[in-house]
């Protein structure tokens, strides 16, 4: 009994603590000892400095955010952060989104974007094409899921294609050695797959509301779910690979353990997230972008990717 009881003291203590520290303003949780001796053991001191005066200065201008819990944003960032992706709008590699539960109350998510796994997938080495398009109507001739070959007549003009609807995705990619594997998903199942897994999708199509990802930008949540299922099922994982897919639509804790609130929650808040209107990706926009743009342009080169104009060539 009085390990029991002293066990569940210690959660009360823990939980008291918590409270305390997401009661405080972000930039006086931030600047606490206890935080600023993990960001400096996991990013050093140099970069620990300017990853603290980048999220604090942008949480004080993005009122939204801020009304979060410190923890979420905190621990939401700084994965970002270790993992040397920028959430710059222009990159859209990741984002910090508010949520609203009813039990936690605003939370923010982490939320990888579709070319947050194409840098990570490139940046592990194993990847010598990687793509993923959007298939127009009257473009798909036939799709084999067997021997996974697809036949296409693309839509010359760009600007008409552009207009075009959508009917379908494809996605493949092609290891070093000559390994390749692809996927193709009918628009229908994408939305279909939408609704089972974002519970804020179901509830945007019920009330005629555009909050979710899915509802603002269907098509880059699309090729996000195409990359995710391509490479999680059939690709090498690298570890940060394999870190960023645990966080994803995650609102993640203090011990790196991810709660995916998305399909629990009945009430949800999400801020704007188009183009320059992206609030909460200014949160960190100004954390290592100079340092994550180097590396990606030391990266890139490595990985050639499948353009359209190669997929009409290999009709």
């Amino acid at each position: 009994m009085n390990n029991a009881n002293s066990k569940q003291q210690l959660m009360q203590v823990a939980e008291q603590n918590k409270a305390k520290l997401n009661a405080m303003t972000f930039g006086g949780f931030i600047n606490t000892q206890t935080v600023k001796q993990k960001i400096n053991a996991m990013l050093g001191q140099d970069r620990g400095l300017r990853f603290i005066t980048g999220i604090t200065s942008a949480v004080t201008t993005n009122s939204t955010l801020a009304q979060c819990t410190n923890d979420s944003i905190f621990n939401g960032a700084l994965l970002g952060e270790t993992l040397n992706l920028s959430p710059s709008p222009q990159l859209g590699q990741y984002y910090l989104v508010p949520f609203k539960d009813k039990e936690k109350g605003m939370v923010a998510q982490f939320q990888l974007g579709y070319k947050g796994y194409i840098q990570l997938a490139i940046r592990s080495g194993y990847y010598t094409k990687l793509n993923v398009v959007d298939i127009k109507q009257g473009e798909l001739i036939k799709y084999d899921p067997l021997n996974e070959e697809i036949n296409v007549q693309l839509i010359d003009d760009e600007l008409v294609r552009e207009q075009s609807e959508t009917i379908g995705y494809y996605a493949m990619f092609e290891y070093k050695n000559g390994f390749r594997k692809s996927l193709y998903w009918s628009k229908t199942k994408m939305m279909e797959h939408a609704k089972k897994y974002s519970q804020g999708y179901k509830k945007d199509l019920v009330n005629g509301t555009s909050y979710t990802f899915w509802s603002k930008d269907f098509d880059g949540m699309a090729f996000k779910t195409m990359l995710r299922q391509l490479i999680s099922k059939w690709g090498i994982m690298s570890v940060e690979m394999q870190k960023a897919f645990e966080g994803d639509m995650g609102v993640i804790g203090n011990n790196g353990e991810v709660d995916y609130i998305d399909n629990q929650i009945q009430e949800e808040t999400i801020i704007e997230q188009k183009d320059g209107n992206i609030p909460e990706a200014q949160v960190t926009e100004q954390v290592s972008v100079q340092e994550t743009e180097q590396v990606t342009e030391e990266i890139i080169p490595q990985v050639k990717k499948v353009t359209i104009d190669e997929l009409r060539n290999n009709q």
